[in-house]
């Protein structure tokens, strides 16, 4: 049972990655997804099953067109199939360190297995914020990690990733408060101030309120140059304008970045200050980025390495490909979205007279890579009226000034048959951190939600008769918990008639 060859693997694994940066340009990442499949093949007793199943011979399978004919893989068809062993090399679990929990989103949580390497790929990831947007390779930095602790992914992935960067070289240092808002701000006062900035990494919605409790408090937040490091959840450009002008961050190119990620692969693509530079443009160009994206709705744009992450698009939503302890050829994780190729980007900007690539300073290198952009799932939209209406639709009426500072920016989504069993559109909003119910607020939201969803679905504002338009807003307070119980990743919609 001892595997006797497996310190030589991670050593090596570890020394690539502790030797060399992340890409900046991109590589055969067709090939490299190629390669991959042949080995998954030959070495995941789960994977050779299903191609059998789908009548597939690997050796048929040559070239990058006849890759992309492959059966495509999800949880229902592939991994809740088979035994969990078998969808790892030589049907072997115990040859993976960790495992990690999704959070459940859509359906009962899952377990991925993965092992110290596959930490390599998320890292880089890491790496490449905290270089070129923290510039942390010379500022001492205090990494506070904000994501809940325990199996599920976010928080122990991330420490793992920060910590690979302290090892590497980059003066990080790494604090595990987890999503205990109390303790965050305690090591936030007690260690901040050794550090020349302080980096939060959390889900957007917690960070928020780690702010703004902090606020409360009276912490000096200017004081620790905050960075934010997000994930999860898209948030729109006024809400990175709100968070970090509270904050005391400046400069919101390089003060903050999105990642975005999965349980079952961990982080796949990272915000970069030229993908937040485009997104601001085209936050502000709604035309164009429905000319671009296909959609009124700003999607999360991030960069990617397709050698690590190779991406595919089918029928508007995302496949990809990478190694990890369960890995995975094709496999479609329902998120809506498509792929960019770099060159393609700034063209684009720079026809409509933007420039993304602009503002970098001299010495701050540009990446190359494609960019992939992400809506989100449909199965988190509601349905009114025949019209899609999307959380990131409400999410920017609840970030007016006058607004954003008496809730938490927590809501769920509901469409719901009255007693006449007429349809209507409700809308349940947390409270902020001690802040009463105020009757004056709730049809101030609804008008805020309305104006948005009108400016920015035009499904809603073309199918929704006026007198439907305007949201029922029920208002909650701060942890409710039939709405919002801490400590749980937060769902924004819920079925017509869930509790």
């Amino acid at each position: 049972m001892f595997d006797e060859d497996r310190p030589g693997r991670v050593l090596a694994g570890l020394r690539e990655f502790y030797e060399t940066r992340p890409a900046t340009t991109p590589g055969p990442g067709a090939e490299t997804a190629l390669a991959l499949f042949h080995d998954v093949a030959a070495t995941v007793p789960a994977y050779g099953s299903f191609l059998r199943d789908h009548g597939v011979d690997p050796a048929a399978v040559r070239t990058v067109e006849d890759f992309a004919r492959l059966p495509l893989l999800d949880k229902e068809s592939y991994h809740r199939r088979y035994p969990l062993p078998q969808l790892c090399r030589h049907g072997r679990l115990d040859a993976c360190d960790m495992v990690a929990v999704s959070s459940g989103s859509s359906g009962s949580p899952t377990v991925w297995p993965r092992s110290v390497l596959d930490e390599r790929h998320v890292a880089a990831r890491f790496e490449q914020v905290f270089r070129d947007g923290f510039r942390a390779a010379g500022r001492s930095t205090l990494a506070v990690i904000c994501f809940a602790l325990g199996n599920w992914v976010g928080g122990m992935y991330t420490a793992a990733s920060c910590r690979h960067l302290a090892a590497k070289g980059y003066p990080i240092t790494v604090a595990t408060p987890g999503n205990d808002l109390d303790e965050i701000l305690r090591v936030v006062g007690e260690l901040g101030p050794h550090f020349d900035q302080v980096v939060l990494l959390g889900y957007p919605p917690f960070v928020k309120n780690v702010v703004d409790a902090g606020l409360a408090r009276g912490v000096d937040w200017p004081a620790y140059d905050i960075r934010l490091v997000l994930a999860g959840e898209v948030f729109s450009e006024q809400w990175r304008d709100l968070v970090g002008g509270r904050a005391g961050m400046t400069d919101p190119c390089h003060d903050s970045a999105s990642l975005y990620g999965t349980a079952d692969a961990g982080v796949l693509g990272n915000e970069t200050p030229v993908s937040i530079r485009a997104r601001r443009f085209l936050a502000g160009r709604p035309e164009a980025a429905r000319e671009l994206f296909g959609d009124s709705r700003l999607p999360t744009l991030v960069q990617y390495d397709p050698v690590s992450r190779y991406f595919e698009t089918r029928d508007g939503t995302l496949l990809f490909t990478g190694d990890n302890g369960v890995p995975l050829i094709r496999y479609h994780i329902a998120d809506e979205g498509g792929v960019v190729p770099f060159d393609a980007m700034v063209e684009f900007c720079r026809k409509h007279d933007f420039d993304p690539t602009a503002g970098h300073s001299g010495d701050e290198a540009v990446p190359k890579l494609p960019f992939v952009y992400v809506f989100g799932r449909s199965l988190f939209t509601v349905s009114f009226f025949g019209a899609n209406v999307y959380p990131e639709n409400v999410t920017v009426g609840l970030e007016r000034a006058d607004i954003g500072e008496k809730v938490t920016g927590k809501f769920v989504l509901l469409a719901e048959e009255d007693a006449d069993r007429d349809r209507r559109l409700s809308v349940v909003v947390e409270l902020a951190p001690g802040v009463r119910p105020d009757p004056g607020l709730a049809p101030v939201i609804a008008e805020s939600i309305r104006a948005e969803l009108l400016r920015l679905n035009s499904e809603f504002a073309h199918y929704v008769p006026p007198e439907y338009q305007t949201p029922a807003v029920v208002l909650r307070g701060t942890g409710d918990p039939e709405f919002f119980p801490p400590g749980v990743k937060h769902r924004y919609t819920r079925p017509s008639g869930a509790n």
